[in-house]
């Protein structure tokens, strides 16, 4: 059984521990900076660091991974598309890795940036996905290098997953995120009770996280551009109507990066 621990860095990020307790082995999911997890390690002697999991290149999720390979040797999976420090083992999609004796399927998801890869286990007695910055609780990651003609059909295909799948995200964006779904949806009685719950939560300095798929198809707008409600918001403020799914997708991600 793989217990999963968020090591804050920097002003909203998480880096994903995982823990094996019976052999006391450890990974790590995009350590942007090395300073939590050696912070962790110190105070677990006897833990060894085996794995890490990178989705993606950009220096808040790989700035940490020079120096724990240096410490501990840790093997550096990540994407083959993208410039990763240290990469011993390149991953495409359809690939698996296997990580503290648990198997990852790894899903290519472009946009965010164009070799943007998540990790799924769908073996697990609870199936886990650590969606980088792609999908987020409530929200999707900006598109610094690819489209929306492809970020629309890879949040589609992490929508697609089982219901009861854990999304673990790379940052605390949950509360900010729900305001923008507040004014996409402002009836959406998941999405209000939603806000009102994670407000709570962050009131008192505490995770957002994991999310569900099943939580973010009834309240995430990336996930529900199918829904007339949705495209409406997105034909207003485009103002013409949106007559696909990537396009109420880029409409709405680009008022989203203005709201």
């Amino acid at each position: 059984m793989i217990q999963i621990e968020a090591l804050p860095a920097f002003s909203d990020n998480y880096i994903w521990l995982l823990q094996d307790t019976a052999k006391r082995h450890c990974a790590v999911v995009d350590p942007g900076d090395a300073g939590p997890v050696e912070r962790w390690l110190a105070a677990h002697p006897g833990w060894q660091l085996t794995d890490m999991l990178i989705t993606h290149h950009h220096n808040d999720h790989v700035g940490g991974v020079e120096r724990l390979k240096a410490l501990t040797g840790a093997h550096v999976h990540g994407p083959a598309n993208e410039r990763i420090p240290c990469r011993d083992v390149a991953l495409d999609d359809g690939d698996q890795v296997t990580v503290l004796g648990e198997v990852y399927d790894v899903l290519a998801v472009p946009g965010h940036t164009l070799g943007h890869i998540a990790f799924f286990n769908g073996g697990a007695a609870t199936p886990v996905l650590f969606s980088g910055d792609t999908l987020f609780a409530a929200g999707c990651g900006r598109m610094f290098e690819g489209t929306a003609e492809q970020m629309q059909p890879a949040l589609a295909r992490l929508a697609a997953l089982p219901a009861e799948t854990l999304v673990y995200c790379a940052h605390e964006y949950t509360l900010s995120n729900l305001r923008f779904a507040k004014a996409v949806e402002p009836d959406n009685e998941d999405v209000l009770e939603r806000f009102e719950a994670v407000s709570r939560l962050r009131a008192q300095d505490r995770i957002t996280l994991p999310t569900t798929i099943a939580l973010e198809r009834l309240t995430n707008p990336f996930l529900r551009t199918a829904e007339t409600s949705v495209k409406q918001k997105a034909d207003e403020w485009k103002g013409h109507s949106n007559t696909s799914h990537v396009a109420v997708f880029a409409a709405l991600r680009s008022w989203k990066d203005s709201f």
